[in-house]
């Protein structure tokens, strides 16, 4: 049996010439796209390099009425001087002691119950989890009386944990790590029960290691909150002993004189943690974000 192969007519072949000339731009787009693009990005860069010409610049150059946007000299001094005023290494600690174990506890339990939610069926699942994506729309500051008496009758004032753990479970995180495991198959947990495996077993040996992009996505952006957080360690923490990095750039604001190249200085070094955060995350980031439904 002979099978003869036509070859492409011409119409066919206009047709795909068409379809390729029409995905793509021509380069005076290319170039509008890119000058926009390097436009957003400078726009989004100026308030940081702002900070840094704020933080390194001298001190009699911020108040003489001129807008320069290159210092005349670079006063690296300012970050020592202002390291100095205050026991920022304390406020330090205490952020980053928060921020971790707060972190990996409420990733934990995000995993957990957004585990349960896509993966197991009981009576009133989707009214619980509709509720609990309801309080997405309640702002902290309705439930902080609520949250600092439950604290307060805890003994848990002036402590880590009364930061900790009221947040210990965040709406935002179950949601999302139960978007991303309505797609997983559910053969994967059937073989392992049939093999003997018990459910934290089936979580922990199966489930977890296929969820790295959207850990990766839990891990920026609660590190993200529990490190920024201001308003729950300003109401729980009542020493300064016990404060935040964000309580002691509120703390160093003065009465009457603010150093805001010293301000500046520890703002700058505040937003160290977070981009050393990201930066061992970010490969895993996007394909987190993508996978899970937020398009």
């Amino acid at each position: 049996m002979v099978v003869e192969v036509q070859p492409p007519t011409a119409e066919r072949t206009d047709r795909r010439r068409g379809t390729k000339q029409r995905t793509r731009l021509p380069r005076g787009a290319d170039l509008v796209i890119w000058l926009a693009l390097v436009c957003g990005a400078g726009i989004m860069a100026f308030p940081l390099y702002w900070m840094f010409a704020t933080a390194v610049r001298p001190a009699g150059e911020l108040f003489t009425g001129e807008f320069d946007l290159i210092p005349s000299a670079l006063a690296w001094s300012n970050f020592s001087e202002a390291w100095g005023k205050l026991p920022w290494g304390t406020f330090y600690q205490n952020s980053v002691i928060i921020a971790v174990i707060g972190t990996c506890l409420t990733v934990f339990i995000n995993l957990l119950a957004g585990y349960a939610f896509a993966k197991y069926s009981f009576k009133g699942r989707d009214v619980i989890f509709i509720l609990m994506i309801s309080t997405l729309m309640v702002p902290i500051q309705v439930i902080l009386v609520p949250t600092f008496m439950v604290v307060s009758e805890m003994g848990l004032v002036n402590s880590i944990w009364g930061v900790i753990l009221p947040r210990g479970a965040e709406a935002f995180g179950i949601f999302l790590v139960r978007q991303y495991l309505v797609s997983m198959p559910n053969e994967l947990m059937e073989s392992a029960r049939l093999d003997g495996a018990s459910e934290f077993r089936i979580f922990w040996s199966i489930v977890l290691p296929l969820c790295k992009p959207v850990i990766a996505v839990l891990t920026i952006f609660t590190f993200m909150w529990r490190w920024n957080d201001f308003v729950l360690p300003l109401v729980t923490m009542q020493d300064q002993s016990s404060f935040t990095v964000p309580l002691g750039l509120n703390f160093a604001k003065g009465l009457y004189y603010t150093d805001w190249t010293g301000a500046m200085a520890m703002t700058l070094l505040s937003i160290i943690p977070m981009l050393i955060v990201f930066v061992i995350f970010q490969r895993s980031f996007v394909q987190g974000i993508a996978s899970s439904g937020m398009k």
